[in-house]
Formats: structure tokens, sequence, C-alpha cells
């Protein structure tokens, strides 16, 4: 299930399910697909990489660099874009990173716990506060973003002050069995980091679920239009909260496997995983509006903003540079993108056909 979407006399966007079973698929239709463009974006830093960068980059070190980084940003991502596909948003992340790793390896690390009991705690945590941020954005007319904003910084300091009440230190040790190692925390040929799976998994899961699915056009339809998406029955107080529990618990299971990975949690980190998986959802073909994107987009972009992040490792530009030159990149990514999008909305499938 893909969305297209189209524009009201008053500018609204609304996003409504593509139509299946169309025998033959236009110029239009494909440029409309929101991976289209992200796709494109993510062939052209390849391109780019593989001119600029040494030999290193498209060896499987080099790949290494930029698929760890995509995996675990990944896993995040695909929440927020589902949020942000319906309307939302969910910068709480920041926090839930951490919170999920001094979970774990205060349960399991500092009081000995068996993992499995830190893995269910630090899991549970991410319920209960995508709980919370569900139920206040659906209960208030305050904007999510603004009541994320207060869980992150609630988060924050809870965080900071259990860890130094309950353990004395901002830093804690886990040492986790052989099992946990293996399926949460180890290094596959020595290189790729085994949660690399795990976004694969999850991204397949949301790809069967947001487009296979009628939740997935409840999304999308909450997006275009919130109130319609509720006259018609769609029980968007339901959706949002379970994405808000799908952004949360997602975040805590990042933390809990890269404390797993490196035997050790900290309360600081996370905070740059909220503007990375903006941007990536954003070089992915979500709009900033709601009602448009897709799972494989998201992907895309994913993928996208971790080459240009660790490619420029692999050039020899001066370090100084990085950043900005970090910034062209993506922000070509998003043009290209944006281009390709207004494009499919001015083709005229007529003019295509001879």
């Amino acid at each position: 299930m893909n969305a297209n979407i189209t524009e009201k006399s008053g500018g609204t966007v609304v996003a409504t399910p593509a139509k299946a079973g169309a025998s033959h698929p236009d110029f239009g239709a494909l440029l409309r697909r929101p991976e289209t463009g992200a796709f494109l974006g993510l062939v052209f830093v390849l391109i780019f990489f593989t001119i600029f960068g040494n030999e290193n980059f498209l060896q499987f070190t080099g790949a290494a660099s930029y698929l760890n980084v995509a995996a675990n940003l990944g896993i995040v991502a695909f929440p927020i874009g589902l949020l942000m596909i319906a309307g939302e948003l969910d910068i709480s992340i920041g926090a839930m990173i951490p919170a999920g790793a001094m979970t774990v390896a205060i349960v399991s690390g500092y009081f000995g716990a068996p993992i499995i009991v830190g893995m269910a705690a630090s899991i549970a945590l991410g319920v209960i506060v995508g709980l919370i941020n569900g139920i206040l954005t659906i209960r208030t007319a305050v904007p999510s973003l603004i009541v994320t904003l207060g869980t992150l910084f609630a988060m924050q300091g809870l965080v900071l002050g259990l860890s130094v009440a309950l353990t004395g230190t901002t830093s804690v040790t886990l040492y986790a069995p052989d099992w946990a190692k293996l399926l949460f925390g180890s290094f596959v040929a020595n290189i790729f980091q085994v949660i690399l799976f795990w976004w694969i998994l999850v991204a397949i899961i949301y790809l069967f679920v947001v487009h296979y699915t009628r939740y997935g056009n409840w999304i999308f339809a909450m997006g275009g239009d919130r109130e319609s998406a509720r006259n018609v029955g769609i029980p968007t107080g339901k959706v949002t909260i379970v994405l808000f529990i799908a952004s949360s618990t997602s975040a805590a299971f990042v933390g809990m496997c890269q404390t797993i990975l490196y035997n050790s949690a900290q309360v600081s980190g996370g905070m740059s995983f909220i503007f990375n998986s903006i941007v990536a959802v954003v070089v992915g073909g979500v709009l900033l509006t709601g009602g448009f994107g897709s799972v494989i987009g998201i992907f895309f972009g994913t993928l996208t903003f971790a080459v240009v992040n660790q490619g420029i490792y692999f050039t020899n530009f001066d370090a100084n540079w990085a950043s900005l030159i970090i910034g062209v990149l993506l922000l070509l990514a998003v043009l290209m993108n944006n281009t390709f999008r207004k494009m499919a909305l001015t083709y005229n499938p007529k003019r295509g056909k001879k």
C-alpha cells in the first residue's frame, strides 16, 4: 500500500492510498513513490564517495562503517517516520536511548539480576514512556513536539538522578552472557554489528504492516486529515499511542543493544539520534506536514544519511570542512527527492502516452 498526495484548493495536503490493480503503471506513478527520490539520492552519494573516496570505501570494512550506523539509527527512524506521516513527532528518543541502556546495566550489571530481567525492564520502560507520550498527546491540545520535549528533559533528569542515587556513578558496567551477546551485542565477521539483522527484520515487519494492512491506511489517513479519519471510524487515538510506544521502545532497544555490545552504559548520549533520525526520514521522502512517505523510502534515507556521515572519512577532504560537506550532500539529496515529488504532482499521464 502506497499513498498518493493531492492538494485541495485551500492548500491542504491530503493523503490517499494508491489504487491497486493498475495494469500499466505510468512514469508519473513511478515518480510519485516516496522511495524513488530516496533511492536516487542514495545512488548519488554512493557515486560521489566512490569517486572521491579511497579504495576502503567499497570494501567490507568501509561498508560496515556506514551499515552499522544505519542499523542503529534505522531502528529508531522507522517509528519516527511513521509518526511524522501521521502528523506527529517524538523527540524524547534522545533520552530513551541512554535510559534503555542504563536500565539494563543497572538491573543486570549493578544489581546482578538475570540479563533477561534487565532487558525486559528496559523494554518495559520504553512502553511506559511511549504510553505517557501518546496519552498526553491525544488528551491535551499540546503539540506532540512540546509533549515529547517535556518527557525528553524529564527522562534525562530521572536517569541521571536515579543512576547516581542507586549506583553512585553515571557509568555502569555490564557483562552479558554469551547468548545475549550473540543475539544483541556481537560482531559478525568481526566488523558487522548483529543489530544490522534486527534492522532488516524490523524493516520487513514495518513494510508488511504499513503497506499491506489496513493499519498503514489508517496512518496515512491521519496524516492527511485527522478529523476526517476520525469521522470515518479510524481509531486515531489508539494508533497514535501505538506509534509513540513503538518509538520509545525502539530507542530503548537500541540503547540496550549498545550496552550489551560495549559492556557498559552511560547517562549521556542519544541526543544526536533526534536530529539524525528526522534528517534520515526527510531524506527518505517523508513530508514534515504528514500524509506522505514509505517504509522503503525511510530505509533508503537512513542508509543515505549513514553513507554521507561516514563516507566523509574515506576522502582526503579537510576534516574541518566535514560538517559543511555532509550538510550540502544531505541538502542535495532532499532537493532531489522534492524535485521528483513535484514532477509527479504535475505529471500528466496522457502527455506521456504516444
